[in-house]
């Protein structure tokens, strides 16, 4: 049965009731269970009878059967703005490869390196940019001063103030604030 029976104490006499459980399909538990991991995690709308986005199941049941897996560490949770994230934990990897008969080889989305997160072959991407004439270099120093109104000068640490203002634009000021 589907149902657990709980006891109440301190009734007069021994009185049971049942509380609710869900009952998610075999198909749609795997359907939930083989997106969760190839993708490596699973985001549910706060909807509860809405469909979800990329399933052909409901919001409720993708919820209900991650807070299970939650409850057992095989995700962690995380609530923002109306939407549940489940993301796949270590022993939830070793679960499903278990229960979905998935060989070791194969990982989820969000454990497999990209060529971007490894580095290219031509060394760091990021330090290079492109010449006027097309060719790759070296970016240059960058030039300007040092915070606002100071520069830096070469081999020094010294900071040098900007030069003054004109004595023409002093006398209009202090004429403005005099008025």
């Amino acid at each position: 049965s589907s149902k657990a029976t709980v006891s109440v104490l301190n009734c007069p006499k021994e009185s049971t009731f049942t509380t609710p459980t869900m009952f998610i399909t075999t198909k749609n538990r795997e359907e939930i269970m083989q997106y969760l991991f190839k993708e490596g995690v699973i985001v549910a709308e706060n909807k509860k009878q809405k469909k979800h986005s990329a399933l052909s199941v409901s919001n409720l049941e993708v919820i209900q059967l991650m807070r299970g897996f939650a409850t057992r560490k095989l995700v962690k949770e995380q609530y923002a703005w109306r939407h549940y994230y489940y993301f796949l934990t270590d022993e939830g990897i070793k679960h499903l490869r278990e229960v979905l008969f998935i060989p070791a080889d194969i990982m989820p989305a969000t454990m497999k390196k990209t060529a971007s997160s490894m580095g290219e072959a031509g060394g760091d991407r990021r330090r290079q940019w492109r010449n006027d004439d097309g060719t790759e270099g070296d970016r240059p120093r960058r030039q300007g001063g040092y915070g606002r109104g100071f520069k830096r000068e070469e081999g020094e640490g010294a900071k040098v103030e900007a030069p003054a203002a004109p004595a023409a634009a002093t006398a209009e000021t202090q004429a403005d604030e005099a008025w």
